[in-house]
């Protein structure tokens, strides 16, 4: 290609050949008719995929030809590829179903194909930036601080139903979503099964135990809240009630940036904070016994606190107890 480069350009400060005909030249140079296919060279240069070709109809021997195996979308034998149902069901998915958007999660070994996805889209009609893929790192179980091998009954990997087997499902779903997905997940076996506060869901599901316990204890001696357009928030200038204010007006805009980011954890993180914060005030802020206007003041705090904690936690389909 450098040499035939050379001689058009050399062609045409000679002379030899307008500049008309050696751009049109230059425009065909990256294809290659071979009679029974159209290859285009330059494809994953111009999109970052491969040049994609039928593979229907042509003998093994002329598919081996192109170089291209790996873009392969049905075999000589007729029978069609993975890449030819993964590129059905995005057209589904995108133009036959109508949605704006396809987010693909794949495991991080896939990355090579990304490119190669969002160019065979582009090639039959599709617009590839219309897929978003998130690469998810693969997951190591830990024991004692040490990589461990779990008992399987089937295949080379282990299942979510062989490691159910181990730890409870609301410590697997809270622990697995911890991570954003760009990082590797160890999981701590050990960690998944305590019911202290060194679990992170165990100390979320307790915050909200806790606030329910208040609650009730706090109607058991007639004190009942009196709704959220009777406080005076302005009572609330305690350090702790302060943190608090500002984490549950920032809850929306988490829900948000993780929407946009495609980053669940970044709402894990955030309920763990939440509990903390609540456990602080907890401490440090007397509800029973204080002056009514304060009291009920803190009794709605706290029942903000209960209702993100259990959004959080219905969202992620774990258990919101009242007790514990």
């Amino acid at each position: 290609m450098h040499n035939s480069l050379t001689a058009l350009l050399t062609q045409v400060r000679d002379g030899s050949i307008s500049v008309a005909d050696a751009a049109l030249q230059l425009r065909e140079a990256p294809f290659e008719d071979l009679g029974y296919a159209r290859v285009d060279h330059h494809r994953r240069l111009r999109q970052g995929a491969a040049e994609v070709i039928y593979g229907a109809g042509k003998t093994p021997e002329q598919i081996e030809k192109l170089g291209l195996k790996d873009d392969v979308l049905v075999r000589a034998n007729g029978i069609p590829t993975y890449f030819a149902a993964d590129i059905a069901y995005h057209y589904n998915k995108l133009a036959t179903r109508g949605f704006a958007k396809a987010i693909d999660v794949w495991g991080a070994d896939h990355h090579g194909h990304v490119a190669r996805m969002k160019g065979a889209m582009d090639a039959i009609g599709l617009n590839g930036e219309d897929l978003d893929v998130v690469l998810m790192q693969m997951v190591n179980l830990m024991r004692d601080g040490q990589p461990v091998r779990m008992s399987k009954r089937t295949g080379n990997a282990i299942t979510l139903t062989d490691l159910l087997e181990e730890v409870p499902i609301d410590s697997a779903r809270f622990l697995f979503n911890m991570h954003d997905a760009g990082s590797g997940i160890d999981f701590d076996l050990d960690q998944a099964v305590k019911t202290d506060n060194d679990n992170p869901v165990y100390y979320v599901q307790y915050a909200h135990a806790r606030i329910c316990s208040i609650l009730k204890k706090m109607e058991s001696e007639g004190v009942a809240f009196a709704g959220a357009e009777n406080i005076d928030a302005t009572l609330l200038t305690e350090p702790s009630e302060m943190d608090l204010i500002r984490m549950l007006a920032a809850f929306p805009q988490e829900i948000v940036m993780a929407a946009e980011k495609y980053d669940p954890s970044r709402i894990n993180r955030f309920v763990i904070d939440l509990a903390s914060a609540f456990h602080r005030f907890y401490g440090s802020c007397r509800i029973q016994g204080a002056d009514p206007a304060v009291q009920q003041a803190r009794l709605a705090l706290c029942i903000g606190v209960k209702n993100v904690i259990f959004n959080v936690l219905t969202m992620f389909k774990i258990n919101v107890p009242e007790k514990m």
